[in-house]
């Protein structure tokens, strides 16, 4: 056979492969193998662990809150921190027809789901209770509990208070209701802010 043929082939094949995407740069010495090999690798990379293609739109799918009463289905999914109170939180949560996800994402920052968790101000708990709201809500702050059911049903008075309005209701969760009244939402407290903000993005 004529090289000089064979090496014209194998250059055009080689064009064709390179105008397809299979290779960076044209040349006659690479085999179909070799460059086929190379891009298997390369889809492979892309692949996640299991096999299956990696689909980054489903990362955070178990959040999922365009039903609020639907049934729970992985608070602890939501947060990474509260799976020790996931049952808990749940049957608050539809105590109260809460989303579980929001009470979840505010005892997240309010207190980490430390139940010991005091703050200077006297809150106290998980959901970080003040003495005299527990006592309006007839709960014993100190009972984790009970602390995370009360924290529940003031989110629900909350959120009844303000038409359902999520971002008014936890700035009144953590400023006051009052204060949000005042200015007409969001109060312009640098912590508020920065809570609402906190909470929010976790229950994104």
């Amino acid at each position: 056979m004529d090289l000089s043929s064979l090496n014209a082939v194998m250059q055009r094949v080689a064009d064709i492969e390179y105008r397809v995407g299979m290779r960076r740069r044209p040349g006659g010495n690479t085999s179909f193998q070799s460059m086929l090999d190379e891009q298997m690798k390369t889809s492979s990379a892309k692949r996640g662990s299991d096999g299956n293609a990696v689909n980054p739109t489903t990362a955070a799918s178990n959040t999922s809150r365009t039903n609020p009463s639907a049934p729970f289905n992985g608070v602890a999914s939501a947060t990474g921190l509260d799976a020790g109170y996931h049952d808990v939180i749940a049957a608050a949560a539809q105590k109260y027809n809460v989303d579980p996800a929001l009470v979840s994402a505010v005892a997240e920052v309010e207190s980490g789901f430390h139940q010991d968790a005091v703050s200077e101000a006297g809150a106290v708990g998980i959901m970080q209770i003040m003495p005299d709201t527990a006592a309006t809500l007839g709960i014993n702050p100190y009972d984790a509990q009970q602390n995370i059911d009360g924290g529940a049903k003031y989110l629900s008075q909350l959120l009844q208070s303000f038409g359902g309005d999520i971002k008014k209701a936890v700035a009144a969760y953590n400023a006051g209701p009052q204060a949000v009244r005042d200015h007409g939402g969001v109060p312009p407290y640098g912590e508020t802010e920065a809570y609402v903000d906190s909470v929010l993005d976790l229950y994104k």
